[in-house]
């Protein structure tokens, strides 16, 4: 039976994420940290191409594309945002916690815990998911059977959280900017139970290990352990 390839990459690093800030709805542009460390990615691996390119309408998502895809011409879908954090916009953990009693529990996944003039993660949650059935539906129907997203790290950690095999909690699926996932989508599996087979990371790992997906959780959490510490992903 036939199957479906989506690319997962969260885009390059920005300054806010130099310096520890919650960026979702600021449309910041690519550090020159990130645009360097892009190149030198592209140059020590390959990334893999696709017959379809999507991306979040945020410029650093889509100055990233451009590095890495030059000649893509991607369709923007502006559901792939990253959560709008609202007052919490361009401050660090350490900043909103200082200020913001529930943060806290925010950090810990409290559903009720909406950001002051933000998104809820409940109304986050449901925009990017849709918006992800809405491609593969969208693949399924055409017949094109592979696919890159460039997006943002909580974009796709609520995805593949959501979605993927095997299954993992939100913050297992951390990735460090300009490196990603590999899903495979086999149209049966999806139509029952609506889940993708998280295959591989982008970059892919070095030294094969037995297809149960297992492995690409412990390097997702190794990756976040050295780029973040324990959840202070964004």
């Amino acid at each position: 039976m036939k199957s479906y390839t989506i690319h997962f990459i969260r885009h390059g690093l920005t300054e806010g994420n130099l310096l520890g800030q919650y960026i979702g709805s600021t449309d910041l542009p690519l550090a020159d940290e990130g645009v360097a460390q892009l190149e030198n990615l592209k140059r020590l691996y390959t990334y893999p191409k696709a017959q379809l390119y999507y991306c979040s309408p945020m410029l650093r998502c889509i100055q990233t594309l451009r590095i890495l895809y030059p000649e893509a011409q991607p369709m923007l879908v502006d559901d792939l945002r990253e959560c709008d954090f609202g007052d919490w916009e361009g401050k660090t953990a350490e900043e909103i916690a200082a200020q913001d009693e529930h943060f806290s529990e925010w950090m810990e996944g409290g559903k009720a815990v909406t950001p002051p003039n933000g998104e809820s993660g409940g109304a986050f949650m449901q925009r990017v998911c849709a918006s992800f059935e809405r491609i593969v539906e969208s693949m399924l129907r055409s017949g094109m059977d592979s696919a890159v997203i460039v997006t943002h790290g909580g974009t796709i950690m609520s995805i593949l959280s959501t979605y993927g095999l095997p299954k993992a909690n939100f913050y297992d699926w951390m990735t460090e900017s300009g490196c990603g996932y590999s899903l495979r989508i086999t149209p049966g599996l999806w139509m029952r139970s609506m889940v993708a087979e998280v295959y591989d990371t982008i970059p892919p790992r070095e030294v094969p290990t037995p297809d149960d997906g297992r492995m690409v959780i412990d390097l997702a959490r190794e990756a976040a352990d050295r780029a973040y510490g324990k959840k202070e992903g964004k």
